[in-house]
């Protein structure tokens, strides 16, 4: 027997200030796009059963076009395999910070086969399949931090949640994003299950043989430099996709890669430390020129090492503006070596950026319900980056 595992879509998410003809933002359409090829996949292999480990759409409040892009794929998908139902589990994303506001995955209830877990832990029974799903959706992780023990009236036995496990992921990169709830690896009890089924980690990844995260099917995270960091461990650089399992004996994974529309290139980094502005100039340029297959409609980010801001005032800025104009993103992080203060007697200590004393100072602050605080933190870091940007290029 076959599942389909799916998860983290992030439908509605958007970036970047380009646009489609149809006036969509160009992110939010690449990342409908990839779920759109990965419905495609899913019908040509026609599997039993189909889950979405949560955070099917960005935010509580998708756009309208988000909306009904899913409605359409995954009554798209009951129609081609009407014998394959469909789970939805809510994700953190997913799940609003005020009981006043509702859940739109309720929406996909009106849709034969779909069954939505938004809330409390629910057993799904396929009598048929011999087969006992138990959803443990993310507001009900959180609060009981542990997940109930399998049923034992169905030979195979499947736990699906959204969160975080404990000790687990990758901490160096932060490619984690906020909120997510904690679940520690024992209490998930691995063992009594025949899979597992995870969302929250945008990295394609096993956890144990029997429990994997599927990773996201696009790059929808604050850090996705990181998440390239991660998948290059994983094997997988540069690749996005779903899981299909197969549940009889020991389940087989089998990780299903689709097409992304546009690649996210980081390019070597540069270390500036003792050159001036023109030799920066052509490093940098020496890379772009270097892309295989041209850096057009591409998501590219330089690192340039150890510049101090008098260097990085004079670098050639309309050249720059050349670069961002035909890449759908480019961003020339350059990084003014590490400020140092003395500390009373002894080695000099490091003095924290404004950027990360805003970021720190965000992450603590009180907020409304409906604020993400995620997002927030993300919207901080962008606006100085941009200021500090602004700054060189003045």
């Amino acid at each position: 027997m076959k599942l389909a595992h799916l998860a983290d879509l992030h439908l509605g998410f958007r970036r970047y200030y380009r646009q489609t003809q149809a006036g969509i933002n160009q992110r939010e359409a690449d990342v409908a796009r990839a779920f759109t090829r990965a419905v495609d996949d899913v019908i040509d292999v026609s599997p039993d059963v189909m889950v979405i480990a949560g955070d099917m759409f960005h935010s509580v409040r998708p756009t309208n076009p988000a909306i009904l892009h899913a409605f359409n794929q995954i009554k798209r998908l009951r129609t081609e395999l009407p014998d394959t139902p469909v789970v939805i589990v809510a994700g953190n994303h997913d799940t609003p910070r005020s009981v006043e506001t509702g859940m739109i995955l309720r929406l996909f209830e009106v849709i034969g086969g779909v069954h939505v877990v938004a809330e409390e832990v629910r057993e799904v029974m396929f009598g048929g399949l011999d087969l006992s799903m138990v959803c443990v959706p993310h507001s009900a992780l959180l609060a009981r931090r542990g997940v109930p023990e399998p049923s034992r009236g169905a030979a195979r036995r499947v736990l699906v949640t959204h969160g975080e496990v404990a000790g687990v992921l990758s901490q160096e990169s932060s490619t984690l994003e906020y909120g997510g709830a904690v679940v520690e690896k024992a209490d998930l009890r691995t063992d009594e299950w025949s899979y597992v089924a995870l969302g929250h980690y945008h990295v394609a990844c096993e956890v144990v043989s029997n429990a994997w995260y599927s990773g996201s099917l696009e790059y929808v995270s604050t850090n996705p430099w990181g998440e390239m960091i991660d998948e290059e461990r994983e094997g997988r650089r540069g690749q996005k996709g779903w899981l299909l399992v197969d549940l009889d004996g020991s389940p087989t994974v089998e990780f299903r890669p689709i097409e992304l529309e546009r690649r996210l290139l980081d390019l070597e980094a540069i270390q500036g430390a003792g050159l001036g502005a023109a030799d920066l100039d052509n490093l940098i340029e020496n890379n772009m020129q270097a892309v295989a297959g041209g850096f057009a409609d591409q998501i590219v980010r330089q690192v340039v090492w150890d510049v101090p801001r008098p260097i990085a005032r004079d670098l050639d800025h309309a050249k720059i503006r050349e670069y961002k104009a035909q890449a759908l993103h480019y961003n020339l992080d350059v990084r003014r070596p590490p400020p140092s203060r003395s500390v009373g007697v002894g080695a000099p200590g490091r003095q924290q950026t404004l950027a990360e004393l805003l970021q720190d100072y965000l992450k603590r602050r009180e907020l409304q319900a409906e604020v993400d605080r995620s997002e927030l933190v993300s919207l901080g870091r962008h606006y100085m980056d941009q200021v500090q940007q602004d700054q060189l290029e003045d």
